[in-house]
């Protein structure tokens, strides 16, 4: 049986090993690694404080995630197939290591950014 996430350190093994399946991800790694030249040594950390904000609610995050998304879209759309590679990848990440509440819990805040994120930047998204 898995644990569960409770810490920041379970978010850290998620978040590393996930980015590192994105960076050679053939459907959306261009977006960190072409269209906006990610630093990995910031980015990191800043998702980690996101995911623990957002699960544990410690307010460690500052950042407004909607404008950057805006940014890599004005530059590259960003497509349905994107965030339903992005959603698959992060929940087989998590998957892989953990089960229970907050497992679950974090799946579906993430299903819901995608969602939202995806109606912000363009209500009409093309399907591809």
């Amino acid at each position: 049986m898995k644990k569960d996430i409770t810490d920041r350190n379970d978010l850290e093994l998620i978040i590393k090993e996930f980015y590192m399946k994105v960076r050679t991800d053939k459907i959306i790694g261009h977006f960190f690694t072409d269209v906006m030249h990610v630093n990995w040594e910031t980015h990191l950390p800043a998702m980690i404080d996101f995911w623990e904000n957002l699960l544990f609610f410690n307010n460690d995050y500052e950042g407004n995630p909607m404008s950057i998304h805006k940014t890599i879209d004005k530059k590259h759309p960003m497509k349905k197939k994107d965030f339903n590679r992005w959603l698959k990848l992060f929940n087989t990440t998590i998957d892989y290591h953990f089960e229970g509440v907050n497992a679950e819990n974090i799946k579906m805040k993430a299903n819901r950014i995608a969602k939202v994120m995806q109606i912000s930047l363009d209500k009409k998204i093309k399907k591809a």
